[in-house]
């Protein structure tokens, strides 16, 4: 089963409510992940205004045009 993002929305801090094609739904928290990143195109997501700037595309979330991407089935396991 192929299983992409329906809905995403942010719910504060670094936490967004994920709705799955398949009924899941999950809040992911990016926190920590953003908090230990080292890559400067990364941590600039620490800034929440720049973290809040998602999209949907192709029943995946990205920002800035794939600059920051998860595979779905993790964001569907709740964990990243």
């Amino acid at each position: 089963m192929v299983v992409s993002i329906q809905k995403a929305d942010y719910l504060g801090d670094y936490k967004i409510n994920f709705q799955f094609s398949d009924g899941i739904e999950k809040i992911v928290d990016f926190g920590e992940f953003l908090k230990n990143a080292k890559n400067p195109m990364t941590k600039k997501y620490r800034n929440k205004q720049l973290f809040q700037s998602f999209s949907i595309e192709y029943g995946d979330i990205i920002w800035n045009d794939y600059e920051m991407c998860f595979p779905i089935w993790d964001l569907h396991e709740g964990k990243i």
